[in-house]
């Protein structure tokens, strides 16, 4: 049967709709990145000492620290250096705060410090918590009622539950608050991610893909800005918060995916998108029901195709995928609590915090794009061992470096975090072409799940520098050199096929055969490519 195309317009490599798309939902990825690390300067604990009783009496001398009082039984002694009887008090009046820095935060407004510090040290972990849970969540509720829905209702989410976390009266309304706000924020980067990848055409799909974080990367920026500008913490949440707006403003014109629309049977609305796409791109629309007829049994047909279910188990299928399944596991792991633990550890290199977090953001734009060009010239495990070796020397640098020299401590800081997000940047797509189709989706799923477990854990190992202030640049460099290490006995992957059974995945070293696409045959590309005049072939985002 002759495969059926649309007919081209002179203009046929416009690709007006999918710029536009692409833009206003990568801009909402700015929101993700401020909220994910909000806590930065939200959660810092200033310097504090005991607040004196309010009923003071006369010849009262009283001697505060950080987390007591003492009232002395002596009170002829005026000296300060004092050895005699004095009784200890608790904090009940609260405490005094360095406001030199910050005039409020989270802690001091609740006072989250002393025996209530482990409560300061849940803000984080508890906000990673519920990412873990939106990112399964949202991407149920985007396969059974649309794309375009969730991307309004995570949105919206982002931010009546900031200005709620703002405007918290208590402890655990904030924690509440923030703890929804990370499900829609997470909901949002997954199902906004799959949105815009639906949309875009094979040969940029990789770029487009990657340079998602990019945005990610300037919500960090933001934080930055906007804490050194504002130094009180429900202000400076709310200032935040209002980033999402202009996407809220802008997402009810954006359509529903055709590809879901089709996966749905709803035809005729998915053939009016195409046609809106094709006006868009001044390119002629084609008719899906000639191309779905080129095989009705297909995934985009009357009659889907059943998809055999697999289980963790599969993962391991033998000794060999076994290894690899832990190693993969491991480099997600290790690229999370590295990515988390640079990010909320900026605030204690030394100099100014703010500057600090802004370069370490700024520094994860050039790696992002370091990834796309070295990963099809050099290949991905040469470039994923050389970012966790990278990141591994850098902490083991700043660890050496004196104190006094911040500089170039922060500069140190820089390269590994550079190199640390160029690992974070490549793994999604080494991992989904190291494994086989029938669990492909499984292993990127579960080495996400580990992803999560990892960011949870990063604010406890950014909280134990108070035992040793190295111990974050230890488990970080530690992980890294392991994980590179490891990644040498994986399997390179650039310009070969991609595996389709558990055979040509354990045979994938010799496998020398060249991958014209860079696309994942998952059921929904499939679809695609039979519906290629939504986005023609040789043309994508960016041309």
């Amino acid at each position: 049967m002759r495969t059926q195309r649309a007919v081209s317009h002179p203009h046929r490599n416009s690709v007006r709709f999918q710029k536009v798309l692409y833009l206003i939902c990568a801009f909402q990825n700015i929101s993700c990145g401020i909220h994910y690390l909000a806590s930065v300067f939200m959660g810092v604990a200033p310097y504090h000492v005991c607040r004196p009783p309010g009923n003071l009496q006369n010849g009262e001398i009283w001697e505060l620290s950080r987390c007591s009082r003492s009232k002395r039984e002596n009170t002829s002694s005026l000296d300060y250096e004092y050895t005699g009887s004095k009784k200890e008090f608790p904090c009940v009046d609260g405490y005094i705060y360095d406001q030199n820095k910050w005039k409020s935060t989270a802690v001091t407004q609740w006072n989250l410090v002393c025996d209530r510090k482990w409560l300061a040290m849940l803000i984080q972990p508890l906000f990673m918590f519920g990412v873990l849970l939106g990112s399964v969540t949202f991407g149920y509720f985007a396969d059974r009622l649309g794309r375009r829905v969730v991307l309004w209702a995570t949105s919206s989410g982002m931010f009546l539950f900031g200005i709620a976390a703002a405007f918290a009266a208590d402890y655990y309304t904030f924690m509440a608050a923030r703890f929804f706000l990370a499900m829609v924020a997470s909901g949002y980067l997954v199902v906004g991610f799959v949105y815009v990848m639906e949309f875009i055409g094979m040969k940029y799909r990789t770029w487009a893909s990657v340079h998602m974080h990019t945005f990610f990367a300037a919500g960090t920026l933001l934080v930055a800005l906007t804490g050194y500008l504002v130094r009180t913490w429900w202000l400076y949440q709310m200032i935040l918060s209002t980033v999402t707006v202009p996407f809220i403003l802008c997402c009810w014109v954006l359509p529903e995916t055709p590809l879901w629309l089709l996966s749905e049977g709803r035809y005729e609305e998915a053939q009016k998108i195409v046609d809106i796409i094709a006006k868009w791109n001044r390119t002629s629309s084609c008719k899906l029901s000639e191309l779905l007829s080129l095989d009705l049994q297909g995934p985009v047909g009357n009659s889907p195709a059943e998809v055999q279910k697999h289980n963790l188990s599969y993962l391991f299928y033998n000794w060999s995928i076994a290894t690899r399944t832990l190693t993969v596991w491991l480099i997600w792991f290790t690229g999370s609590l590295g990515f988390y633990s640079f990010s909320l550890n900026s605030i204690n290199l030394g100099g100014n915090e703010y500057l600090n977090l802004f370069l370490l953001g700024v520094v994860e734009i050039p790696a992002y794009t370091f990834v796309c060009i070295a990963m099809d010239k050099v290949g991905r495990r040469t470039v994923l061992v050389f970012a966790l070796f990278c990141s591994a020397l850098a902490c083991g640098v700043i660890m050496v470096i004196p104190q006094k020299h911040y500089v170039l401590g922060v500069a140190t800081a820089m390269v590994g975090k550079f190199a640390i997000g160029a690992a974070f940047g490549l793994i999604y797509l080494y991992t989904a072409e190291l494994y086989p189709t029938i669990v492909r989706s499984l292993a990127v799923g579960s080495g996400s799940m580990v992803c999560r477990l990892a960011s949870i854990l990063a604010p406890f190992s950014v909280d134990l520098r108070s035992i040793w202030i190295f111990i974050p640049q230890m488990f970080v460099g530690t992980m890294a050199f392991l994980s590179g290490v490891l990644t040498l006995k994986l399997p390179e992957t650039l310009g070969k096929r991609l595996a389709s059974t558990w055979e040509e995945a354990a045979k994938l070293e010799s496998e020398n055969e060249r991958n014209s696409s860079k696309l994942l045959p998952t059921t929904n590309n499939i679809g695609l490519e039979k519906t290629e005049a939504i986005t023609p072939r040789d043309s994508g985002l960016g041309e």
